[in-house]
């Protein structure tokens, strides 16, 4: 799995960037927003995932974590192909997306190529309660606005497991989200360590209690 790719932009053309990884050109399929950010010679980090097929290996890269995040739940849903799913969040942000769930607006996911009315409502009605909006008034913050509930609620439950109560994990967890914007909190294990950063030292010896 590549979770993630920092190199020298090759090119950035249309939605394909081309990264150099130790003399490697990726190509890495993003969104046209995306590209267009990107200049050729600089460097890049993108978060990404990598879509196996039986005739092809497509790597898909992302600005933000809650983007990969979306991506995958998107991706998840019957009828939504990596390429739809990418066409979803060129158009609409991490935020928007959920709140179009919330709200049940599926008008906006049908404005994106591929995407017809009946897989547009599929996607409401799949993602309903797998996104969450948080309150949100600064730009950095709104970034960070989305969060995939499986990973947050499995470490959620991994830190009362190890002792902690409901409570202080949960701020745990949030003030692992708010205090590290360029961290990848799109895995469990990722998200975990950041959480158990934030408790401090007591961690690491309730951790051991627990094993």
């Amino acid at each position: 799995m590549i979770s993630s790719v920092r190199g020298t932009v090759l090119s950035a053309l249309g939605s394909t960037a081309v990264i150099e990884v130790g003399g490697v050109g990726l190509s890495i399929q993003v969104t046209p927003e995306h590209a267009l950010s990107m200049r050729t010679g600089s460097e890049a980090f993108v978060h990404t995932t990598l879509i196996v097929r039986e005739d092809s290996l497509s790597l898909f890269g992302f600005e933000t974590a809650e983007q990969l995040a979306v991506f995958e739940l998107l991706t998840s849903v019957t009828g939504v192909g990596p390429k739809s799913a990418l066409g979803v969040l060129a158009v609409l942000t991490p935020d928007q997306v959920a709140r179009a769930v919330s709200s049940e607006d599926d008008a906006v996911f049908r404005k994106v190529s591929g995407i017809g009315p009946k897989t547009a409502k599929l996607i409401v009605v799949a993602l309903t309660g797998k996104l969450r909006i948080t309150a949100s008034t600064t730009s950095a913050s709104s970034s960070r606005a989305v969060v995939a509930q499986p990973v947050d609620e499995s470490v959620l439950v991994a830190l009362i497991g190890l002792g902690w109560s409901e409570k202080i994990a949960q701020r745990a967890v949030e003030d692992a989200v708010a205090n590290n914007p360029e961290a990848d909190v799109s895995s469990v294990p990722a998200l975990l360590r950041l959480a158990l950063a934030q408790l401090g030292p007591a961690a690491s010896s309730a951790a051991g209690r627990a094993r």
